[in-house]
Protein backbone atom coordinates (compact mmCIF):
# COMPACT_ATOMS: atom_id res chain seq x y z
CA UNK A 1 0.00 0.00 0.00
CA UNK A 2 1.29 3.44 -0.94
CA UNK A 3 1.63 5.85 1.98
CA UNK A 4 2.79 9.45 2.43
CA UNK A 5 5.95 10.04 4.44
CA UNK A 6 7.50 13.30 5.58
CA UNK A 7 11.09 12.83 6.76
CA UNK A 8 12.25 15.52 9.18
CA UNK A 9 16.00 15.85 9.54
CA UNK A 10 18.03 16.35 12.69
CA UNK A 11 20.38 19.13 13.79
CA UNK A 12 23.10 20.20 11.33
CA UNK A 13 21.28 18.44 8.50
CA UNK A 14 18.96 19.48 5.66
CA UNK A 15 16.09 17.73 3.96
CA UNK A 16 18.31 17.07 0.96
CA UNK A 17 20.46 14.76 3.10
CA UNK A 18 17.42 12.53 3.65
CA UNK A 19 16.91 12.03 -0.09
CA UNK A 20 18.87 8.73 -0.35
CA UNK A 21 16.48 7.26 2.23
CA UNK A 22 13.48 8.80 0.47
CA UNK A 23 14.51 7.22 -2.83
CA UNK A 24 14.31 3.74 -1.32
CA UNK A 25 10.84 4.47 0.07
CA UNK A 26 9.70 5.86 -3.27
CA UNK A 27 10.91 2.68 -4.94
CA UNK A 28 8.34 0.87 -2.79
CA UNK A 29 5.60 3.12 -4.17
CA UNK A 30 5.39 5.66 -1.34
CA UNK A 31 5.14 9.43 -1.65
CA UNK A 32 7.96 11.07 0.31
CA UNK A 33 8.80 14.66 1.20
CA UNK A 34 12.03 15.90 2.81
CA UNK A 35 11.60 19.53 3.93
CA UNK A 36 14.40 21.60 5.42
CA UNK A 37 13.45 23.24 8.70
CA UNK A 38 13.81 26.93 9.44
CA UNK A 39 17.26 27.52 10.88
CA UNK A 40 19.03 25.09 8.55
CA UNK A 41 18.33 26.80 5.24
CA UNK A 42 20.91 28.89 3.40
CA UNK A 43 20.78 32.45 4.67
CA UNK A 44 18.76 31.69 7.80
CA UNK A 45 19.67 33.78 10.84
CA UNK A 46 21.01 31.17 13.24
CA UNK A 47 21.26 33.71 16.05
CA UNK A 48 17.50 34.33 16.12
CA UNK A 49 15.82 31.12 14.97
CA UNK A 50 14.11 29.25 17.79
CA UNK A 51 12.23 26.01 18.22
CA UNK A 52 8.87 27.66 17.45
CA UNK A 53 10.25 28.87 14.11
CA UNK A 54 11.39 25.39 13.15
CA UNK A 55 8.01 23.96 14.16
CA UNK A 56 6.15 26.63 12.19
CA UNK A 57 8.17 25.84 9.08
CA UNK A 58 7.11 22.19 9.27
CA UNK A 59 3.46 22.95 10.05
CA UNK A 60 3.38 25.45 7.17
CA UNK A 61 4.88 22.82 4.86
CA UNK A 62 2.17 20.28 5.78
CA UNK A 63 -0.55 22.87 5.24
CA UNK A 64 0.84 24.30 2.01
CA UNK A 65 1.14 20.82 0.50
CA UNK A 66 -2.26 19.93 2.02
CA UNK A 67 -0.83 16.65 3.24
CA UNK A 68 -3.13 14.17 4.97
CA UNK A 69 -2.61 10.77 6.63
CA UNK A 70 1.09 11.55 6.95
CA UNK A 71 3.67 9.21 8.42
CA UNK A 72 5.77 11.92 10.06
CA UNK A 73 9.31 10.80 10.86
CA UNK A 74 11.70 12.85 12.97
CA UNK A 75 15.40 12.15 13.48
CA UNK A 76 17.18 13.21 16.68
CA UNK A 77 16.42 16.96 17.14
CA UNK A 78 13.62 16.41 14.61
CA UNK A 79 11.74 14.61 17.38
CA UNK A 80 11.31 17.94 19.16
CA UNK A 81 9.79 19.39 16.00
CA UNK A 82 7.42 16.56 15.06
CA UNK A 83 6.14 16.43 18.65
CA UNK A 84 4.96 20.03 18.32
CA UNK A 85 3.56 19.45 14.83
CA UNK A 86 1.46 16.61 16.25
CA UNK A 87 0.21 18.98 18.96
CA UNK A 88 -0.81 21.56 16.36
CA UNK A 89 -2.02 19.62 13.30
CA UNK A 90 -2.79 16.12 14.58
CA UNK A 91 -5.60 15.81 12.05
CA UNK A 92 -3.02 15.63 9.24
CA UNK A 93 -0.90 12.92 10.84
CA UNK A 94 -1.46 9.17 10.65
CA UNK A 95 1.56 8.08 12.65
CA UNK A 96 4.57 9.63 14.37
CA UNK A 97 7.87 7.86 13.82
CA UNK A 98 10.83 8.78 16.01
CA UNK A 99 14.25 7.63 14.78
CA UNK A 100 16.68 7.88 17.72
CA UNK A 101 14.87 11.10 18.43
CA UNK A 102 14.07 13.32 21.40
CA UNK A 103 10.63 12.93 22.97
CA UNK A 104 10.00 16.00 25.15
CA UNK A 105 7.63 16.62 27.99
CA UNK A 106 6.00 20.03 28.20
CA UNK A 107 8.54 22.57 29.45
CA UNK A 108 11.62 20.51 28.57
CA UNK A 109 14.27 21.69 26.16
CA UNK A 110 16.52 19.45 24.11
CA UNK A 111 19.39 20.46 26.38
CA UNK A 112 17.45 19.04 29.32
CA UNK A 113 17.66 15.61 27.66
CA UNK A 114 21.37 15.40 26.85
CA UNK A 115 24.42 14.84 29.09
CA UNK A 116 25.71 17.94 30.90
CA UNK A 117 29.05 17.80 29.07
CA UNK A 118 27.24 18.35 25.76
CA UNK A 119 25.44 21.38 27.18
CA UNK A 120 28.69 22.89 28.44
CA UNK A 121 30.37 22.25 25.09
CA UNK A 122 27.54 23.77 23.05
CA UNK A 123 27.21 26.76 25.39
CA UNK A 124 30.82 27.63 24.65
CA UNK A 125 30.56 27.05 20.89
CA UNK A 126 27.38 29.13 20.61
CA UNK A 127 28.87 31.99 22.62
CA UNK A 128 31.80 32.16 20.22
CA UNK A 129 29.69 31.82 17.05
CA UNK A 130 26.80 34.26 17.39
CA UNK A 131 24.30 31.72 18.62
CA UNK A 132 25.08 28.87 16.23
CA UNK A 133 26.66 25.53 17.04
CA UNK A 134 28.62 23.07 14.95
CA UNK A 135 29.35 19.53 16.05
CA UNK A 136 33.11 18.99 16.55
CA UNK A 137 34.47 16.39 14.14
CA UNK A 138 35.84 13.99 16.80
CA UNK A 139 32.34 13.66 18.31
CA UNK A 140 30.86 13.15 14.85
CA UNK A 141 33.39 10.47 14.02
CA UNK A 142 33.32 8.49 17.24
CA UNK A 143 29.75 8.88 18.52
CA UNK A 144 27.51 9.83 15.59
CA UNK A 145 28.82 7.88 12.60
CA UNK A 146 30.82 5.12 14.28
CA UNK A 147 29.76 2.54 11.67
CA UNK A 148 31.41 4.43 8.79
CA UNK A 149 34.95 4.33 7.49
CA UNK A 150 37.03 7.49 7.79
CA UNK A 151 36.42 8.56 4.18
CA UNK A 152 32.63 8.50 4.57
CA UNK A 153 32.83 10.17 7.98
CA UNK A 154 34.88 13.03 6.54
CA UNK A 155 32.72 13.43 3.43
CA UNK A 156 29.44 13.52 5.33
CA UNK A 157 30.81 15.90 7.95
CA UNK A 158 31.42 18.32 5.10
CA UNK A 159 27.70 18.29 4.31
CA UNK A 160 26.63 19.54 7.75
CA UNK A 161 25.68 23.16 8.45
CA UNK A 162 25.75 25.34 11.58
CA UNK A 163 22.67 24.90 13.74
CA UNK A 164 20.68 27.57 15.66
CA UNK A 165 21.40 26.93 19.33
CA UNK A 166 18.15 28.56 20.46
CA UNK A 167 16.32 25.47 19.18
CA UNK A 168 18.24 23.46 21.81
CA UNK A 169 17.50 25.82 24.70
CA UNK A 170 13.85 26.73 24.00
CA UNK A 171 11.41 24.70 26.14
CA UNK A 172 8.77 22.49 24.57
CA UNK A 173 5.24 23.89 24.61
CA UNK A 174 2.85 20.96 24.34
CA UNK A 175 -0.82 21.19 25.27
CA UNK A 176 -1.13 17.39 25.43
CA UNK A 177 1.47 14.85 26.55
CA UNK A 178 2.60 12.68 23.66
CA UNK A 179 1.49 9.56 25.51
CA UNK A 180 -2.06 10.93 25.55
CA UNK A 181 -2.20 11.83 21.86
CA UNK A 182 -4.58 9.65 19.88
CA UNK A 183 -2.07 8.89 17.13
CA UNK A 184 -0.08 5.88 16.04
CA UNK A 185 3.47 6.14 17.36
CA UNK A 186 6.65 4.22 16.58
CA UNK A 187 10.25 4.39 17.75
CA UNK A 188 13.22 3.25 15.66
CA UNK A 189 16.27 2.44 17.75
CA UNK A 190 19.61 1.95 16.01
CA UNK A 191 21.47 -0.32 18.38
CA UNK A 192 24.99 1.07 17.84
CA UNK A 193 23.89 4.69 18.25
CA UNK A 194 26.18 6.28 20.86
CA UNK A 195 25.33 9.92 20.12
CA UNK A 196 23.74 9.65 23.55
CA UNK A 197 25.65 7.36 25.93
CA UNK A 198 24.03 4.00 26.56
CA UNK A 199 23.85 4.92 30.25
CA UNK A 200 21.46 7.73 29.17
CA UNK A 201 19.79 5.96 26.26
CA UNK A 202 17.37 6.89 23.52
CA UNK A 203 15.40 3.72 24.21
CA UNK A 204 13.69 3.08 26.57
CA UNK A 205 14.39 6.34 28.44
CA UNK A 206 12.78 8.54 25.77
CA UNK A 207 10.73 6.08 23.74
CA UNK A 208 8.55 5.08 26.69
CA UNK A 209 7.28 8.65 26.90
CA UNK A 210 5.17 7.87 23.83
CA UNK A 211 2.84 5.67 25.82
CA UNK A 212 1.67 2.88 23.53
CA UNK A 213 4.18 2.62 20.68
CA UNK A 214 5.72 0.19 18.21
CA UNK A 215 9.43 -0.52 18.62
CA UNK A 216 11.56 -1.20 15.56
CA UNK A 217 15.25 -1.96 16.14
CA UNK A 218 18.08 -2.40 13.68
CA UNK A 219 21.85 -2.28 13.68
CA UNK A 220 23.55 1.00 12.87
CA UNK A 221 24.71 4.35 14.17
CA UNK A 222 23.00 7.71 14.68
CA UNK A 223 23.70 8.51 11.03
CA UNK A 224 22.31 5.39 9.35
CA UNK A 225 20.90 7.74 6.70
CA UNK A 226 24.46 8.01 5.39
CA UNK A 227 25.89 4.60 6.17
CA UNK A 228 22.97 2.40 5.05
CA UNK A 229 19.98 4.39 3.71
CA UNK A 230 18.30 1.24 2.39
CA UNK A 231 18.29 -0.36 5.84
CA UNK A 232 16.92 2.82 7.38
CA UNK A 233 14.19 3.06 4.73
CA UNK A 234 13.15 -0.49 5.55
CA UNK A 235 12.96 0.35 9.26
CA UNK A 236 10.93 3.51 8.55
CA UNK A 237 8.51 1.54 6.38
CA UNK A 238 8.11 -1.10 9.11
CA UNK A 239 7.57 1.63 11.70
CA UNK A 240 5.14 3.58 9.51
CA UNK A 241 2.74 0.91 8.34
CA UNK A 242 -0.65 0.42 9.96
Amino acid sequence: MADTYVLVHGAWHTGELMEPVAQHLRAQGHTVFCPTLAGNRPGDDRSATGLADAVASLVDFLREKDLQDVRLMGHSYGGMVISHAADQVAQRIRRLVYWNAFVPLDGESLNDLVPPHYVALFDGIAAANNGSVMLPYPIWREAFINDADSALAEKTYGWLNPHPYKTFTDPAKLSTPLAAMNLGKSYINCQQDTALPHSLPWHPRLSERLGLFRLVECSGSHELCFTDPKRLASAIEQAGRD
